[in-house]
């Protein structure tokens, strides 16, 4: 009975140490991989490959591959990388670049001799910052970004160590606290321009681009297009219609106290009319300008002057290029005769607005905020068919799935370095 007793306790004790073993190193591997996400150093982990989720059956609307994303999203498995990994990661510039693949991009000769400039005004979420990045990197390129000045701590670090790392990628040397509608918003676009124009790279063109923004062209891709504008510009330009209350009275920016409000408070002081009998017209904050274009923007008096003017207006960055492309005689003109310029025809930014599903196109499969869709992977198809350059807004918190398949989509249409 001893002997069996012994044995027993034996076989018990043996029992223990292996759990206890195997408990540490479960436990050891939840903390490397808790490291490497929180280093950034890791390649981030891709759900399509743990779900085994074809991107062109996303694209074909099969049933069953769509239900995968669906249960996904169910679960809410994506977590992205915090800012401070962001930080991290970029510490070691080196092996941020080879990690990320920034080192294999190359643009053919037909993209190199038609180089794109970028605005990025940017202010949270430093992972889908490097992300949209990442997407739109062309070593020939250039790239502005400018984040706001109320922003995170870690979130500025991560921007400064983005620029430090990635050729041709640089902060504006001129950067503002951003009001909502205010005219700090324009501002932050323009100090970009006037950055880039100043950079060794003779860009043709230049788009502007917010965090939630994703590519929905390769790079060759888009070149192609511009190519076809000829100097004209794309943005977007219509009739003020009801929007006249946006510059007919003055508007405050700040309170007795020198405090910025939320956004611009009306008052009951009317404004005079625009300078230089300049006709008002209504669009989007967003464009893709010729150089030509931007070099007006920097030096004529038309334009400082109707700047200053727009200074107490409410969201200044939505009527004040609307404007300018009509001005006459400025590179590429859109006589003010000319149809109006909607956003389904003004191919930079493709927005699906809640209050317009079903009307002008299908309904969100994602999730809508403040009457904007956020992408659904379901909508794949319609976003890379529609004819539009740019998506907003995607985010992966909302769906992975589809953020992950329109960059393996972009990526396989990109040459890379052997």
């Amino acid at each position: 009975m001893r002997r069996l007793w012994n044995c027993l306790k034996l076989r018990h004790m043996i029992f223990i140490v292996l759990t206890l073993a195997l408990l540490i190193c479960c436990f050891r591997i939840t903390i490397v991989n808790e490291g490497e996400q929180e280093t950034g150093q890791s390649e981030r982990p891709r759900l399509t490959v743990r779900y085994n989720i074809n991107c062109t059956a996303i694209y074909e609307m099969e049933p069953v591959e769509l239900g995968k994303t669906l249960e996904i999203r169910k679960q809410k498995s994506y977590i992205g990388p915090t800012d401070e990994a962001v930080v991290n990661a970029t510490s070691d510039c080196d092996q941020f670049v080879m990690s990320r693949g920034y080192d294999k991009i190359q643009g053919s000769d037909f993209e190199r001799e038609f180089p794109l400039a970028f605005s990025l005004v940017v202010h949270q979420d430093a992972a889908l910052v490097e992300r949209l990045l990442r997407a739109i990197y062309m070593p020939h390129n250039i790239y502005c970004i400018h984040y706001d000045l109320k922003s995170s701590d870690d979130f500025i670090s991560a921007m400064k160590g983005l620029a430090r790392c990635i050729p041709n990628v640089f902060i504006a040397s001129k950067l503002e606290r951003v009001q909502y509608a205010g005219i700090s918003r324009l501002k932050a676009d323009l100090n970009c321009l006037s950055d880039l124009l100043y950079s060794e790279v003779k860009w043709k063109y230049v788009i502007n681009l917010c965090g939630q923004d994703f590519p929905l062209r390769a790079n060759a891709e888009l070149v192609s297009d511009l190519k076809e504008l000829k100097g004209r510009n794309m943005v977007e330009s219509k009739k003020p219609g009801g929007k006249t209350g946006r510059w007919s009275v003055h508007y405050l920016l700040k309170d007795n106290n020198s405090q910025y409000y939320e956004s611009p408070v009306s008052t009951p002081e009317m404004k005079s009319p625009p300078p230089h009998n300049i006709e008002m017209f209504v669009g989007s904050a967003y464009f893709t300008l010729s150089r030509e274009f931007v070099v007006i923007v920097h030096q004529s008096s038309l334009v400082r002057d109707f700047l200053t003017w727009c200074e107490d207006t409410y969201s200044p960055d939505e009527h004040f290029w609307a404007t300018l492309i009509r001005v006459p005689g400025v590179p590429g003109e859109v006589p003010r005769s000319d149809p109006e310029i909607s956003e389904l025809i003004s191919k930079t930014r493709l927005v699906k607005w809640s209050y317009l599903e079903t009307i002008l196109y299908p309904p969100c499969t994602g999730v809508s905020i403040r009457s904007v869709c956020i992408y659904g992977a379901a909508e794949l198809r319609w976003l890379l068919n529609y004819g539009h350059w740019f998506a907003n807004k995607v985010d992966p918190k909302v769906d992975p799935v589809l953020t992950e398949c329109l960059e393996e989509i972009l990526s396989e249409k990109q040459p890379k370095l052997q």
